[in-house]
């Protein structure tokens, strides 16, 4: 279920995903796709370039434990560092996934939204050479170690023109709050009454 609400920001002290290794958390690595598979899942949106910072936010404490950057420009891709998600049809290569496509967003979602968790989605319309920096960054980037989310996203921001100021930070929330401060930004925030352990999901391509 989706419900758009207004975004409340530093309610509680957030939590970085080091101190997290759980669903919406950072985690372990992921397999890798092969350049041939990657070759094979790349798609391109007819939306306008832009960034989105996604972060899972524990729902009890109002504590961010996640962050990835939705990237829209030449193709559509995610990077999720140290993040646990992952499908076919979204290949990924280091923490960057290709491929994704509506679906595969709306996949993501109903993966991280859960009944403990939910999942803010803050956008910006950037012009088409930043979201194409932000593209190449993310996919050189590589792999990142758990409890590296947050940072490893402020540091590509930080090479994007208009993004320069953006504060290092280990904590999810706290990148939150400072994307929410550039002019544009729209928040839509993801909930769901799904159990944690996934249970309503088919996830056997995950074994």
């Amino acid at each position: 279920m989706i419900f758009v609400r207004r975004p409340v920001f530093g309610r509680a002290l957030a939590t970085a995903c080091v101190l997290v290794a759980m669903l919406s958390g950072c985690a372990d690595k992921t397999p890798q796709a092969t350049d041939a598979e990657v070759a094979m899942h790349h798609y391109v949106s007819d939306d306008p370039p832009s960034l989105t910072l996604v972060t899972s936010v524990r729902v009890k404490s109002q504590g961010g434990v996640h962050s990835a950057l939705i990237i829209n420009g030449p193709e559509r891709a995610v990077f999720n560092p140290a993040g646990t998600w992952r499908h076919p049809q979204a290949p990924e290569q280091g923490d960057f996934h290709v491929g994704f496509s509506p679906a595969m967003e709306k996949w993501y979602f109903d993966y991280h939204a859960r009944v403990t968790f939910d999942i803010y989605a803050q956008t910006i319309e950037v012009p088409p050479e930043v979201a194409a920096k932000a593209l190449e960054l993310a996919r050189t980037n590589g792999s990142v170690w758990p409890g590296q989310c947050t940072v490893s996203i402020a540091h590509i921001l930080q090479q994007l023109p208009g993004f320069e100021d953006f504060p290092s930070t280990l904590y999810p929330s706290g990148a939150m709050e400072a994307f929410a401060k550039y002019p544009g930004v729209t928040t839509r925030v993801y909930t769901d009454d799904s159990p944690d352990d996934w249970s309503d999901l088919d996830l056997d391509f995950n074994d």
